[in-house]
Parts: structure tokens; sequence; C-alpha cells
């Protein structure tokens, strides 16, 4: 059999279609992990690859998608992705040997996302990603495959990642596909005159898109790509989008449309098409019946479109990236941003949103910490108990009539990465400056203990999101005209092990943060102690406060909440008062001591509130 390559170069192949569709149409249930039938069902997945050989696809591709550590081990097989990547190549190839009176077919190895967010938007990084893509092809090339395809990347990062870690173990063919959306643009906004240039730098052989959209907004964006790059194209469209037909998501683009679609991306350059979601071996038949009537000349002819495409490798630092402008200098953002910039001491305090949509209370509280002297007032994202405003709509309306600086603390939790773009533009233009990013509170959901809200990514994945919007540049990397010009604060806890939380501020730092907040600290010599460490950063640190409200409060934090560390000694000064009134007023004296010690190694506090006792928070500050 001749190699991948050569046989590209003289006709179009045909891929297979989907796997998945194909093994749930078998009735195996979404929850199960699809890649163990490999081991547990060989029979089932067996029969899909010789269905689409016999359909006559040039090149099926191994059930490994999401056969990475990080997926399997939701399952519980982390420790299984060398067998199961292993096994699933030595599948397909036994798959491919056994089909009598058939041409030979090609086996690509399927690797697809680790499902979670890499650097600059998520905690992991791209040497990790790079470790969990390397194990997983190292199994597949040790399976047999002849060539890899990586599929349904929507992160420019993630997939270069991917390349690497294959280019790493082996020099086989790469085809890098990612999804997009029907404006051609990559699910993360990133342009195909971006990214597919990117990809050829990166290492890829062949270039192309799959899963998503369906066959006529993809090739659009195939006719894109072939003005920008010279290498193959390739297209897997589903079988358009999915449609709710009595409770059932069925994809409805029936074969011959496919088919007609086939023959207009060969126009366009691609060498090898198939299908994705939805397309089932009869799709697969009459792709490769109208790639086959083209005949070996007008295929051989397309292969040479796009030869006059330019390559250009993208910046990682957001300072350098193509289309980035200069970033609004700190003083000048904002009042609260010039008094640290002046290294002048600055008054916070928390305001937390009450229950419903009156804001009265709100406001005369703002205006009584305004008389008071405070430089802003916090207020904190993330509240689920009851009907709570908006931590956003609070801070416009707060900045708008009460005529005091607000400082906007938002959260990631239950927010995916475009919603937080869209909030963040939104806040901009209604006059918020200030943001202190969160990653919000891990909290289980109802009856199952590992159930937990939505991240798509974590503080240090916001803070790259507004340093970007700072630089004029969505997160896709593309100009949106003006640049914002946020005061981007991050938070860190004294409490913690310093080794794991200065390595995550120092990311933080990497990423644009401009002061920093600390969570609240009860313990003089801890703070010392992480304070002697920040310093290198250089940046603003504001000391975090907490009043005590009552002997059952100071227990709570001390064996209730997590990396937060109360002295006995201020534990037992709680419990000695007698009233309610004795314990509040001894909870703002330890505040105030803590702050009078604290505050020559600060340069601001913030006092942390419970809802309703803003009065007794502001107390603190004198």
């Amino acid at each position: 059999m001749k190699p991948f390559l050569d046989a590209l170069a003289e006709r179009v192949l045909v891929c297979d279609g989907a796997m998945g569709t194909m093994l749930y149409g078998k009735g195996v249930f979404i929850n199960r992990c699809f890649e163990s039938l490999t081991l547990t069902e060989p029979d089932l997945v067996r029969d899909v690859h010789l269905q689409y050989l016999r359909a006559g696809a040039d090149v099926i591709e191994t059930n490994t998608f999401g056969a990475n550590r990080m997926k399997l081990r939701a399952f519980g097989l982390g420790n299984r992705v060398a067998e199961l990547n292993e096994a699933a190549a030595t599948l397909a190839r036994e798959a491919r040997d056994g089909v009598n009176g058939a041409p030979r077919a090609y086996v690509a190895g399927a690797i697809g996302p680790l499902g979670v967010r890499i650097e600059p938007w998520g905690k992991t990084g791209v040497d990790e990603a790079e470790s969990m893509f390397r194990e997983q092809a190292a199994a597949l090339a040790a399976g047999g495959v002849d060539l890899f395809v990586l599929e349904t990347f929507r992160d420019l990062n993630e997939i270069r990642a991917a390349i690497s870690a294959v280019r790493a173990v082996s020099s086989l063919p790469i085809v890098a596909q990612m999804t997009t959306e029907e404006d051609g643009n990559s699910l993360d906004g990133t342009p195909p005159e971006q990214f597919a240039p990117a990809l050829v730098t990166a290492g890829a052989t062949i270039v192309g898109l799959n899963c998503s959209v369906g066959p006529a907004p993809m090739l659009e964006t195939i006719e894109r790509l072939a003005d920008v790059v010279a290498c193959p194209l390739a297209a897997q469209p589903n079988a358009g989008r999915p449609r709710d037909i009595e409770g059932r998501n069925l994809y409805l683009s029936s074969p011959d449309y496919m088919a007609s679609y086939a023959r207009r991306f060969v126009t366009q350059g691609v060498r090898l098409v198939g299908g994705c979601c939805g397309t089932t071996p009869e799709h697969i038949r009459q792709i490769a019946l109208a790639v086959k009537a083209m005949g070996p000349s007008l295929t051989a002819k397309a292969a040479g479109a796009g030869e006059s495409g330019a390559t250009t490798t993208p910046h990682a630092d957001v300072a350098h990236q193509p289309n980035a402008v200069s970033a609004t200098p700190m003083v000048e953002k904002s009042p609260l941003a010039a008094r640290l910039v002046a290294r002048q001491f600055v008054t916070i305090v928390e305001l937390p949103p009450s229950r419903g949509y009156d804001v009265a209370g709100a406001l005369a509280a703002a205006a009584m910490l305004r008389e008071r002297g405070v430089d802003a007032v916090t207020i904190p994202d993330g509240a689920r108990s009851g009907a709570r405003l908006s931590a956003l709509a609070l801070a416009v309306l707060l900045r708008q009539q009460a005529g005091v600086e607000t400082l906007l603390q938002y959260s990631c939790r239950d927010r995916n990465l475009l919603g937080i773009q869209s909030d963040l533009l939104g806040a901009h233009a209604l006059g918020l400056r200030n943001l202190l990013g969160i990653t919000g509170d891990v909290r289980s959901l109802g009856d199952i203990p590992d159930a937990t809200a939505v991240f798509d990514v974590d503080s240090i994945g916001l803070t790259n999101v507004i340093s970007r919007l700072n630089h004029g540049l969505d997160i896709g990397g593309q100009p949106i005209g003006a640049p914002t010009a946020f005061l981007a604060g991050v938070m860190a806890n004294p409490s913690r092990d310093l080794d794991q939380e200065l390595k995550r501020l120092a990311y933080k730092v990497e990423a644009g943060a401009e002061f920093i907040v600390t969570r609240p600290v009860f313990d003089v010599a801890a703070f010392e102690r992480f304070r002697a460490r920040v310093v290198p950063f250089g940046l603003p640190l504001i000391v975090g406060i907490w009043p005590f409200d009552s002997a059952l409060h100071a227990e709570f934090m001390a064996n209730e909440v997590p990396d937060v560390t109360v002295p006995e000694d201020v534990v037992d000064r709680m419990r000695r008062t007698e009233t309610a009134d004795a314990a509040a007023a001894e909870g703002v004296a330890i505040a105030r001591e803590l702050l009078a010690a604290l505050r020559p190694m600060a340069d601001g506090v913030h006092v942390f509130t419970l809802t309703g006792r803003v009065a007794r928070s502001a107390e603190v500050l004198g």
C-alpha cells in the first residue's frame, strides 16, 4: 500500500463518518465511555469500521476521540490510556485488513480535545496538555496507525499543543481540524485566516474543519482556508444542524445533499473529505461515489488551490499579538487605580446585594460609606442564596445613583468564556472600570456529591480575557475597536500552602493582574510570610479584614471555611463575650487591632461584610 501522502497526491481520499452517533444508534447510552467499548464490546466498534469500509471509506478513524487521560479519568480509566488507544488502533487495522475484495484503507489515530481549558484560559498548563496528548499519540503509534487526525478543537493553543505532542513521538502525517461557527471563526472567535497558517507553522500536514456546522457554511470557510495556506485541506461537516423531532435530536442532511457539497469541497482544494456527527455509512457511500465520478484530473487540479497562501505565527504575549493596541496606563483607568499607583492607602468596604430588586437600602449604605471617606465599595458576585440582584447591575446603579466608586467582583462560576467576554464588554459600556476577578466557589449540587457548578475558565483565564480586552482584542485575537480600560484585580490567600498559592498568583500577574486583594486575614505572622514572597511582584497589596459577628461566626470561620486560619486565642476572645452586642463589638475591636498591625505592610484594606452589616464593617475603619 502506498504511503498516505502519496495516495493523497494522486486522488481525493474519503474519510469515514461519525463513530459516536453510530454507537449511540446501536443502543449505547450517552453516559457510557464510548472509547472503553473497544475493550468491553469490540464487535460493536468493529462493525462500525466495517460498515464505513464497505461504503468506500479510504480512511477510518480509531475509536479514541476522548481517549486521553483527562477525559478517561471521569470514568475511572485514567490509568488505561495506553491500553485503550493501542487496542483501538489494532482493532481498526484488523477491520481494515479483514475486508475481502475491498481496497486497503488507512487507519487514522483520532485525538480530540482534553475537555478542559488550558492556559491562558484555564489552569491546565500547555506542558501538561502536551504530556497528555503525547501519551495518547505514543499509544496510537504503537498500535500501528498510518496518520493522526486531530479534530473538533476550538482553542488554537490546545490544538498546537496536540500537534507538538504528536510530532514528539511520530513523523506520520497530521490532519489538524478546527471546529467553527457559521461565520467561519472558531468557537473561541479565531478566524481561519489566523488559525490555518498557525496550524501549518505548528507542524500540521493537512488543515481543515470538522463538526459544529453543516456543509453549506463549512464550504465558505474552506474557501477562506484555501486563500491563506498552500497545504491540502480536509472537510468533515456534520449532517446539518441537529433538529428536535419529537424529543429526539436528528441530523436531517441527506446523503445526496452531503455528496453534492463534497464535490464543491474538492474544487476548493479539499483532499480529504468525510463526515462528522450524524453522518452514516450511506452518507459516506454517496460521498465516495461523487468524488470518484469527478475523476483524477479534476481532483489533482484542486490539489494546487491556495498555493499563494501566507503563513504567520501569532505571538503568545498579548501586547505583541497581531492587531493588539497599547493598553491604557493604569493611573488613567480610575480614581482607585490612581490612588494605587501613588501608593496611597485605600479603603474598600464590601456591600453585598440584598434580596429582591429594591436598591434603596444599598444606595443609602453606599452614601454612608462615601460620607465616611471610603474609597470604593466592592459588590460581591456569585451569591446563590435566594433571589438577589446581580453584582454587575448593582455596581452600575451605585455608581450612577450614589456617586460611589465601585469594585465589581466577577466570578467565573456558571459562566462560559464567551459569556464572560460579553459581560465584561457590557460592564465597560456602562461605565464600570474596576474589576476583582475570582474563580468562584465549587459547590455540590443536589444529592450528587461529585456534581458541581459550571466552570469554563478560572480566575487566571479571566485575567487573560481582561488583558486581551484592554489591548483591544477579543478572546480569538480579533480587534474589538477601542480597547477597554479595566483595572484588573485578583485575589490571593495568605493561609493556603504558599508554594501553591504563589504559583497561581504568578500566573495571574503574568496574565495582567494589577493589584492583589487577600482573603480574610486573622493571623499577622501568616500575612508577614505571605507579603515577603509577594513583594517581588511589585503590585499593590490590599489586605482583607473580616469582623466577626458572633462566637458562632468565629468558630465557623476557624473550623469550616477551607484555607482560612483563625488563631485559637482570637476564637477564645469571641467565646468569652456574653451578649450579641458584646460579641459584635469584640469582633470590630479584633478587626481594628488586626488592621493596625497590618496597615504598615499593606497598600490598602478590604473589609468583608455579612449581609446587612455594612455599618459594622465601616466601624473597622474608625
